[in-house]
């Protein structure tokens, strides 16, 4: 029964549940002969299209079956971003089984945890990962079996793994005949857990209506925008968030994909991009670092790519104007997490903007952007109330919406404020609803009673030519409590001193925002998902004295 009151008069339409394999079929049936290109770990380029990956995707959903796996099981993924991942996005999640994404990038033991938190049944993993996967094995409780992604040729002669299959004889043996099963659109579809930097990660368990509901909004103008005239390359990792849910959106709209397998560095992107003439891409700021680097350093420009989506950290201003003003290429500032599937602002002018002088448009385009719709949000204070919206006050971020999640998987705990749910972001919105995030609840400086936000001096730093990447952290003070500390990594060949760097600060802040102290080191510090670690930054300078004078 619904939770809310019934009309007296319904509506006269055909009911049908929202389901991710109805993306697939529609995407056979309408942009069949439409390309997926990818790049293989075992190092070459492999191509199909639409109808072959749905064909494949139902011999393995029959394979599935005939491993005995039942609906709400779930199955783990340890993979990049390639074709082979993109059919179990589908058989899985399509078959009623629920699709377990998982991070090679954390800890073995926290893989290790995840995998028995969400009790898989069966993990597929590419080769890359295979001496990984055998060292979790033994700590994995749950799974019956493993499938390594390739073919006979490539299967290790000897391994410490138990009931290890091969992917290409599994699904060669499995009938391509397959009745996508219909079932209630609120049924658990995949589990992607957050990158537990400060505990255990905890499990997001998405439906299949809440997938189905962030793909459409995703793909809205004002959002990622991708339609069938586009070729996309899917930066941003197929075990991070879903790939940001691009594998769904992407079929739906009926783009060209290109995968670009391990090979995340600048040269190998670049030659990719050049190679398929991509249009429009996606991934967080770290990897367009290493992209933009290797464009300058040779003197390259882009032949096709004409605009990106940037997110899971901020973007710096210098950043966004190099792609801009340099190479042409827009730069969509989008915002959001785990808990929200993940999208749920983008940063896309309005018209009302189009005639303001650049440099407001740009301080404009700097901000995490505008709610889509499928997302609100809104700012309160200490006392739980909600603060205006005047682009100055800032507050805690809160959000609800049909793809946020209302808790965690196997977590009784409310984590939610009178339907609200708290996203740990500390940001302003402007009177035209632009969200900037300040810092996280946890980063914020607190000093001599008044707060500090960290991004905005960050951007600062990163804007200066000799910097490559900056944090900053607040460092214990006996007369203000904190102070910020400035850590940063020099370009090579670069040189700054300190204070060279700070006197950079002088005019674009208030004065007593101004960081007491830099520290230059060789890098900084990134988790799984390419997010610098601010907390393994705190606690490596927790006894930093600060200069005193």
């Amino acid at each position: 029964m619904s939770q809310y009151p019934m009309s007296p008069l319904m509506g006269k339409m055909m009911s049908q549940p929202l389901l991710i394999s109805s993306i697939i079929q529609f995407a056979d049936r309408h942009y069949g002969d439409n390309e997926i290109v990818s790049r293989r770990v075992e190092g070459d380029m492999h191509r199909y299209t639409y109808r072959d990956c749905h064909r494949r995707a139902r011999q393995l959903a029959n394979a599935l079956a005939g491993l005995g796996v039942q609906m709400g099981e779930r199955v783990a993924t340890l993979a990049w971003c390639g074709y082979r991942h993109l059919e179990a996005y589908y058989a899985v999640s399509g078959s009623g089984a629920v699709l377990h994404t998982m991070n090679p990038r954390l800890f073995p033991e926290q893989i290790a945890y995840i995998a028995n938190h969400a009790e898989d049944q069966y993990l597929l993993f590419d080769l890359t990962f295979l001496p990984l996967v055998e060292a979790i094995a033994p700590l994995c409780k749950s799974i019956k079996g493993y499938v390594m992604l390739c073919e006979r040729d490539r299967m290790p002669a000897q391994s410490t793994l138990p009931n290890l299959l091969c992917y290409e004889e599994l699904i060669a043996a499995a009938p391509d005949e397959y009745d996508w099963p219909l079932f209630d659109e609120n049924s658990a579809a995949s589990l992607c857990y957050t990158s537990g930097t400060t505990g255990n990660p905890k499990g997001a368990l998405y439906s299949h209506r809440s997938t189905v509901l962030h793909s459409y909004g995703s793909a809205m103008p004002n959002a990622l925008n991708v339609s069938a005239a586009d070729t996309v390359l899917t930066v941003v990792p197929m075990f991070h968030v879903n790939a940001w849910g691009l594998p769904y959106s992407l079929l739906l709209s009926g783009a060209k994909i290109v995968f670009p397998g391990a090979a995340l560095d600048g040269k190998s992107l670049y030659e990719l991009f050049e190679a398929e003439q991509v249009t429009f891409s996606a991934g967080v700021p770290t990897v367009w670092l290493g992209l933009v680097n290797y464009v300058q350093q040779n003197k390259l420009r882009f032949s096709s790519f004409k605009r990106t989506v940037i997110g899971g950290s901020a973007c710096s201003p210098a950043m966004m104007n190099t792609l801009m003003d340099d190479y042409g290429v827009q730069v969509v500032h989008a915002w959001g997490m785990t808990e929200m599937s993940p999208l749920g602002t983008a940063c896309i002018l309005q018209s009302k903007h189009l005639s303001l002088p650049l440099a407001q448009q740009r301080k404009i385009l700097q901000k995490q952007g505008h709610a889509i719709y499928g997302v609100d949000m809104k700012i309160v204070g200490d006392d739980g109330q909600e603060l205006p919206w005047d682009g100055k006050v800032f507050g805690d971020l809160l959000v609800k919406g049909p793809w946020v999640v209302a808790g965690y998987y196997k977590e009784d705990d409310n984590v939610l404020l009178d339907g609200w749910f708290p996203t740990g972001d500390v940001a302003t919105i402007d009177p035209d609803g632009y969200m900037q995030i300040t810092d996280r609840s946890k980063d914020v400086i607190k000093s001599g009673g008044e707060w500090i936000g960290t991004i905005d001096l960050e951007n600062i730093a990163m804007s200066h030519p000799a910097v490559l990447q900056a944090a900053c952290v607040g460092i214990a003070h006996p007369k203000w409590d904190e102070r910020p500390l400035l850590v940063v990594v020099k370009r090579p060949g670069a040189e700054v001193s300190k204070e060279e760097l700070l006197a950079f600060f002088e005019g674009k802040i208030a004065k007593w925002w101004t960081p007491d102290d830099v520290v230059f080191v060789d890098a900084l510090p990134l988790g799984g998902t390419g997010k610098i670690l601010k907390n393994k930054i705190r606690a490596q300078f927790k006894d930093y004295q600060l200069p005193t004078a």
